[in-house]
């Protein structure tokens, strides 16, 4: 599969990059949006988007570093080429989850509210992201059949491009693309709940993302290993964990999300 959308010999535009710029312009706007609603000055919304993306993707890509060092300490040029993939989502979501509760710390800001506007944005910007590890040709599963993937009703050109180093591999990008959507939709419909509790879209985020990613981690065969543990699986059991507790904290406030105010008084 070709993974180079132009190429000019001395320049080169690759699908990956092509995806994850669209996944953060339409973040972006989705998280303006609705941030705007809820009060937060331009100055903090700006500053939010533009640390947030420089330290999600620095800290994707860390934390791909980190889960393989052997290799990377072998070819140490190959660290600062994020085009050619390898930026692991729960570092980039770890990184910046960090710099949001120092700034918002700062700022005085509703640090749950926030990241109640936040994650509606970042759940779909994973689903599109998704597709550039399918032109890279990463986050894919075990070896299979290519009458598995005819089975599946995809279209051809997913079938051919799942065709990995001559043998044909689970699609389990596009498993975590179409939940990833599904999530999206799932948050968006919760939002209109005029009774929605501050938190609430927050703790649906990690529950739905760490279960479904759990799930989908058990089929990959390229997954980033802690021992013989699936770092991913570790982590979606956390984010679970913590998923249940905020909403727990949401059932006994009383602050309504419609109703809060980004920043605390």
């Amino acid at each position: 599969m070709d993974n180079v959308l132009i190429d000019l010999g001395f320049f080169q535009i690759k699908w990956y990059s092509i995806f994850i710029l669209t996944a953060i312009i339409v973040a972006y706007f989705i998280i303006s949006k609705e941030t705007k609603k809820k009060g937060l000055k331009e100055e903090d919304l700006l500053n939010i988007i533009f640390y947030g993306i420089i330290i999600g993707i620095l800290g994707a890509r860390i934390y791909y570093v980190l889960f393989n060092l052997d290799y990377y300490l072998k070819f140490p040029q190959e660290i600062i080429m994020i085009w050619n993939g390898g930026l692991a989502i729960h570092g980039g979501l770890i990184f910046t989850l960090l710099f949001l509760v120092i700034y918002t710390k700062k700022k005085k800001i509703n640090l749950l509210l926030l990241l109640d506007t936040i994650v509606v944005g970042v759940i779909i910007a994973q689903a599109i992201g998704r597709w550039g590890n399918f032109f890279n040709q990463e986050a894919y599963g075990r070896v299979i059949s290519r009458n598995f993937l005819e089975g599946l009703h995809i279209p051809k050109f997913i079938i051919n491009g799942m065709k990995i180093g001559g043998k044909y591999r689970e699609p389990t990008f596009l498993y975590e693309s179409i939940s990833s959507t599904i999530g999206f939709i799932v948050l968006l419909f919760v939002r209109k709940i005029k009774s929605i509790k501050t938190g609430t879209l927050t703790s649906i985020y990690l529950i739905w993302y760490g279960i479904t990613r759990f799930i989908i981690e058990s089929f990959r065969s390229d997954s980033l290993m802690l021992g013989s543990i699936k770092v991913a699986q570790l982590i979606s059991v956390i984010g679970i964990i913590s998923g249940i507790i905020i909403f727990i904290y949401t059932i006994k406030k009383n602050k309504l999300y419609k109703n809060d105010n980004m920043y605390i008084k």
